[in-house]
């Protein structure tokens, strides 16, 4: 039996409709403009450029200029290392410490989880952490120094600690009577039955260190270990685009810079958004095991 609407209700729908459609615009709106710009001939980046929808003098000479980077090249070469390796680690320590906190044998597991919180809430502080990580773990100027200080976070190994409690632990007592070990038990029970949070760690982490700049700027001095996020900032910020406008005139590389950069933007966001669609299906469910800690 249908349920008809009354006509407020109606009403409400179309007002959540609308508002809904107007926050999709005002949220795509900015990714579409730094597309448009990055296609648009550099001579129509000049001045007050108003509302954008379609590039202005098509051209994918800025698509050209930072391909042909070798700095961008060194920048994807150091980030995809720093994203693959560093996200196996994470994924990796993280599973180990959140299956050795559901174990029921291990005595101290309630004072080492109220350890882990703490470190939610209280840090060390940034001088003390470039101590640590330069002086006496010797990481400086090492892409090590982006990924193994951050091994584990904390908030994503409660949430897979949530996961692996969720486990029925008549599979797990199975398991050990025909002899499986705790070895046997995380590789061949707990983590093939959690692979959509593994999913949601990996989308995690990946994201995390793919947008990372903060930690390369206080630990990198070597321009040849520079991440992309730390070229981007470059670019923006800075405003180096030298090595891509070598050979143009000096009152057209202000223009060139300006498409230059808009481009970087998009050749450095776009791989992460093309990924996630593939992982997406995961992340509503990885946040509801997230939103009660265990």
């Amino acid at each position: 039996m249908k349920i008809r609407k009354s006509k407020g209700e109606v009403i409400f729908d179309i007002l959540i409709v609308l508002f809904m459609l107007l926050m999709i615009v005002i949220t795509l709106y900015p990714f579409w403009y730094v597309i448009t710009c990055s296609l648009s001939d550099s001579n129509h980046l000049i001045g007050d450029k108003g509302l954008m929808l379609l590039p202005q003098g098509f051209s994918f000479s800025a698509y050209q200029s930072v391909l042909k980077n070798p700095n961008i090249a060194v920048g994807y070469r150091n980030t995809l290392f720093i994203v693959v390796v560093g996200t196996t680690v994470n994924v990796f320590m993280s599973s180990l410490a959140a299956f050795v906190l559901t174990r029921r044998q291990f005595a101290i597991k309630k004072v080492m989880m109220t350890m882990i919180i703490i470190t939610m809430y209280f840090g060390g502080g940034l001088v003390p952490t470039y101590l640590v990580v330069y002086k006496y773990l010797g990481l400086g100027n090492t892409l090590w120094a982006l990924i193994l200080p951050g091994a584990i976070n904390t908030y994503n190994m409660i949430i897979m600690k949530t996961n692996f409690a969720s486990i029925p632990s008549s599979i797990e007592e199975s398991a050990q009577i025909d002899g499986a070990n705790e070895i046997v038990l995380l590789f061949r029970i707990v983590l093939p039955l959690s692979i959509p949070i593994i999913a949601v760690m990996v989308l995690f982490y990946g994201v995390a260190h793919w947008n990372s700049w903060f930690n390369a700027m206080i630990y990198i001095r070597k321009p040849t270990l520079y991440p992309l996020q730390l070229r981007l900032r470059e670019i923006l910020l800075i405003n180096d685009t030298s090595t891509m406008t070598a050979g143009s005139d000096a009152s057209d590389k202000y223009n060139i810079g300006e498409s230059i950069k808009y481009a970087t933007i998009m050749v450095a966001t776009v791989p992460i958004l093309v990924v996630y669609p593939f992982i997406q299906k995961y992340f509503v469910k990885g946040m509801m095991i997230g939103a009660v800690k265990g």
